[in-house]
């Protein structure tokens, strides 16, 4: 696969988008993906709402489509992207509907974690002792990390 650049200075090979590097090489959609909570469908979605032609590399894109895709990404509900896309709904303190990007995905998982185990609900304790959460067998598999359970007789 060759790369072929029209004028010199028009292309470049790393973009600077939301706290992230992209790659110029790869096309924009899968570029994109490289920014934590944006996946391949949501990329597809904003470079369409953003009129941005998918077949393009991503250091050909100009600084003025990059602005409209940031701001469709930080802003989806006011673009008519559905609510059921996005991948923070129904907040629980705030009852909005977004979409986490970048460094706010770490912090809501953080907080979301903090809340359950504050509460002292059966997911935060599991999730505070550090074994399995979501009801697999714990017997047999799982047993790198913290030991739980009863010694072996020597």
């Amino acid at each position: 696969m060759s790369l072929v650049v029209t004028e010199k200075g028009e292309f470049s090979f790393m973009l600077r988008v939301l706290n992230t590097n992209l790659e110029g090489k790869d096309k924009i959609v899968y570029a994109l993906t490289a920014i934590k909570g944006v996946g391949r469908r949501y990329a597809t979605l904003v470079c369409k709402k953003a009129e941005v032609d998918l077949a393009k590399r991503a250091g050909e894109i100009t600084a003025e489509e990059l602005e409209r895709i940031v701001t469709i990404i930080q802003n989806p509900l006011q673009y008519k992207i559905p609510k059921w896309f996005l991948n923070r709904q129904k907040d629980i303190r705030t009852g909005e509907y977004s979409q986490n990007v970048s460094n706010a995905v770490d912090n809501t998982l953080r907080e979301d974690l903090e809340r359950l185990k504050k509460m002292r609900v059966h997911r935060g304790l599991r999730h505070w002792w550090g074994i399995r959460v979501r009801g697999q067998h714990t017997k047999t598999t799982g047993r790198r990390g913290k030991t739980v359970g009863v010694a072996k007789k020597k």
